[in-house]
Formats: C-alpha cells, sequence, structure tokens
C-alpha cells in the first residue's frame, strides 16, 4: 500500500518533512502556529493507517473505523488536544496511541457520520487499501498494540522505501530502484548480486557497491524518518530496537 500518495523527491524533502516534526508540533503546547499545523496535518497524512487498524481491531466495521479515524484526526488538529500531550514522552506513536485509546472511550458513541469532521474529511483514507492490508494482518495472533507498534514500524518503512525511490528517480535512476530494491531489506547472505549486476549490466564488484550504498541511504533515510516521530532529545537508538523488536 502507498501510505503517502505523492512521494516526495529529495529536493522537496525539507519543505514538506521539517527535522523536527514532532518537536514543532509539540511547540504548539506553547501557542499554536501555522507551521505547528501544518507539521501535524503531515504527520497525521502519514501515520493515519496504524490508527485505523486499532481501531478495526478494537471491533468497530470498516465503516465506523473510517468514521471514528476522520473523526479522532479532525478533532486533534481543530481542537486543542496537544495541550495533553508530554514532551518528556517524547514520541509521537505513544501520544497518538494514548490519544485515540481516550477518544475511542470517551466520543465515539456521541458522533454521527453527518457531524463528523463538521462534513470536511482532513485527513483522505485509502480505506479500500487499507481493508486489504487489514485482512493480510488480522490472522496474526498479536494484542492490538502490539498490532500497532508493528503496523508502525512497518508504515516507516513504507515511507521510506518512499523517499528512497523519490530521490533516485529525480536523479534519472528509477531503474536502479526497481533492481536494487529487492535487496534493501534482505539479509547480507541473501543478496542477490549476480541478479542485480545482470539486470544493470553491470560487472559483480561494481553491483555489490551499489547494493551497499543504496543500503546505506537506506538505512540513513529510515532514521531520520524514525528521528521525525521523536521529540528533540529522545533516544532514538531506544526507539530503533522497539520498532525492530515490533517487527
Amino acid at each position: 500500500m502507498s501510505i503517502m500518495s505523492n512521494p516526495i523527491s529529495a529536493g522537496d524533502a525539507p519543505r514538506r518533512f521539517p527535522p523536527t516534526r514532532w518537536s514543532v508540533v509539540l511547540a504548539a503546547t506553547r501557542g499554536p502556529s501555522p507551521e505547528s499545523a501544518a507539521a501535524m496535518e503531515a504527520l497525521c497524512r502519514a501515520y493515519w493507517y496504524p490508527l485505523y487498524a486499532h481501531v478495526r481491531r478494537s471491533g468497530r466495521s470498516p465503516h465506523d473505523a473510517q468514521d471514528l479515524t476522520q473523526e479522532f484526526f479532525a478533532r486533534l488538529l481543530e481542537h486543542h488536544w496537544l495541550d495533553t500531550a508530554d514532551p518528556g514522552r517524547g514520541r509521537l506513536r505513544t501520544f497518538l496511541m494514548v490519544a485515540l485509546k481516550h477518544f475511542l472511550h470517551k466520543e465515539w458513541r456521541r458522533a454521527t457520520a453527518q457531524k463528523r469532521g463538521g462534513g470536511r474529511p482532513l485527513v483522505a483514507l485509502d480505506t479500500a487499501c487499507a481493508e486489504g492490508l487489514f485482512a493480510a494482518e488480522a490472522a496474526a495472533p498479536r494484542s492490538p498494540d502490539a498490532a500497532f507498534d508493528r503496523q508502525w514500524a512497518l508504515t516507516l518503512l513504507d515511507l521510506t522505501l518512499k523517499r528512497l525511490q523519490a530521490e533516485l528517480t529525480a536523479a534519472g535512476r528509477a531503474g536502479d530502484f526497481e533492481a536494487l530494491k529487492g535487496g534493501l531489506l534482505a539479509g547480507r547472505s541473501n543478496l542477490d548480486y549476480a541478479g542485480v549486476a545482470a539486470r544493470l549490466g553491470l560487472q559483480p564488484g561494481a553491483a555489490r557497491v551499489a547494493v551497499h550504498r543504496l543500503r546505506r541511504r537506506f538505512r540513513e533515510i529510515y532514521r531520520e524518518e524514525i528521528a521525525q516521530t521523536l521529540a528533540e532529545g529522545a533516544d532514538l537508538e531506544a526507539e530503533l530496537r522497539h520498532l525492530a523488536a515490533a517487527l
């Protein structure tokens, strides 16, 4: 599934994904700003599916889950829920999970599909694709919280792949990405250097270098994406370990 409908090119990245997205959002607790609102909306668009899947796992139908997720984001963006964010905890993942649970417990019975979001969907939800993903995940024997963390990690990987693909496409190397992407998540012992060399018309040594460079850039972007969901000073290595365990 494509979490982001329009992949971001390397030139767009600093504008659309500021280096401290979650920190910018947390700063809104000291006074809202256009920058914090834009950062929050960008985060919602990137990370809506793990929340949607959590609502589905809590027993709601696809229709109700769509309405409830949309309403959750509407209230998150339009009201003052960020006032409850704890900068000391430092993780967007934690904040959204706690806020969603509170919302589902207190608010969902009072909402109606006609009133949700004031008739103005604030975050586009591709629920057809989401249901396909959810069906594939639903059979796994995980708790809703564990499933949420796993889907959060998968979403980060998807965002990383989209950014990497956009970088290579912008550099005129879209074919390189298609040839090399299979080696991004494979173990070193499973890397098909000969296949890469054949697809790109390279010598085996050059293919090995190309794979290693792309894997290194993939890891750099993945770390950047995780950092975007943490407050300044949060423990990036701890979050990396947590997400690796979730996967």
